[in-house]
């Protein structure tokens, strides 16, 4: 049987997590056919072998060397036979039905196109990042001043986390992350799925905005519900060098090249006028290290054209487009 959503899960170092996530998922008995595929980024603790003998219906697709995650989707998504794509995070456990919420819903609104649901900390809360609005000018404003952490709670303030959004109704939304995400599969060949400039981090939000410009309206699906483990937690400083890497991609590659100087600019001096706040105070915070790796961020992730081509070590071979 065709599966109506091909269910796409990018590892590298998750062993663990992802034979946990797949037997929650398996455990959840989507109401829709699906197929998983694993693309697993050169993993050294065994995650492809693991999956391959506990979850032999899952197929899996091993690279050669960490190509980061938008990338490694996009190895995926040639591979697929759904008329649905779903990315879902490793370090996710679903709530309920996510596959069967999501590709209901599309079913029934399938002019979005794109489809987001909600990510949940352990306790059952929300944890705000599953949707979120486009980066602006005045959001980077924000940012450097500090009105954004100050003023956290209200949208004026904080436009690009939508504080005001209620996520137990939904609705339509700018743009939502990668983690648990619905994309019609018609669209994602479209696009050309995510640009592969970026390692980790806004590749969703510049596959939205270009979805946007295809007349495609991302919306959030409150029924569809996951557990995120992992992602929200962490605050290392690793993460947000990544997280600015990719906010300086975005910039480069979908802005103004005046206006996206400007953005870079306060967005340095937003991490600035925190690591000195925290130096001030004593305070042995990761935005410290965070300044003094500046060099690395403020280069943005390296260009397409530079990057090697991919190479497969084993896996299945694309499907036809």
């Amino acid at each position: 049987m065709t599966p109506t959503v091909s269910v796409i899960m990018v590892s590298y170092q998750t062993r663990r997590l992802i034979l946990r996530a797949l037997a929650t998922l398996r455990d959840a008995t989507p109401t829709v056919p699906y197929e998983v595929i694993v693309v697993d980024n050169a993993s050294t603790d065994g995650s492809a072998h693991a999956v391959r003998a506990e979850h032999p219906e899952v197929r899996v697709i091993r690279l050669a060397r960490n190509i980061g995650f938008g990338r490694a989707v996009n190895v995926g998504a040639a591979r697929a036979r759904g008329g649905y794509l779903l990315l879902l995070n490793p370090d996710t456990e679903p709530v309920g039905d996510p596959v069967g919420a999501l590709v209901g819903y599309a079913r029934t609104h399938p002019g979005h196109r794109i489809y987001a649901g909600r990510t949940l900390h352990p306790d059952g809360t929300d944890d705000g990042r599953s949707v979120f609005g486009f980066p602006s000018l005045w959001g980077h404003v924000c940012y450097a001043t500090g009105l954004s952490s100050m003023f956290r709670r209200l949208r004026w303030t904080n436009p690009e986390e939508l504080p005001g959004l209620d996520r137990r109704v939904g609705g339509p939304v700018p743009a939502a992350s990668g983690c648990l995400l619905l994309v019609d599969r018609a669209l994602f060949t479209t696009l050309g799925g995510f640009t592969p400039d970026y390692f980790m981090y806004s590749e969703d939000v510049d596959l939205c905005h270009r979805a946007t410009a295809h007349g495609a309206q991302p919306v959030l699906v409150p029924a569809a519900r996951v557990v995120h483990l992992n992602g929200a937690a962490s605050t290392g400083v690793r993460k947000r060098v990544m997280l600015l890497r990719g906010r300086i991609t975005y910039l480069r590659l979908r802005w103004p090249a005046r206006r996206a100087r400007i953005a870079e600019g306060l967005l340095v001096a937003g991490v600035a006028a925190r690591a000195l706040a925290a130096q001030l105070c004593g305070r042995d915070s990761p935005v410290r290290e965070v300044w003094r790796q500046r060099a690395d961020w403020r280069a943005g992730w390296p260009p397409a054209a530079s990057l090697d081509p991919v190479e497969i070590l084993d896996g299945d071979p694309a499907q036809p487009v």
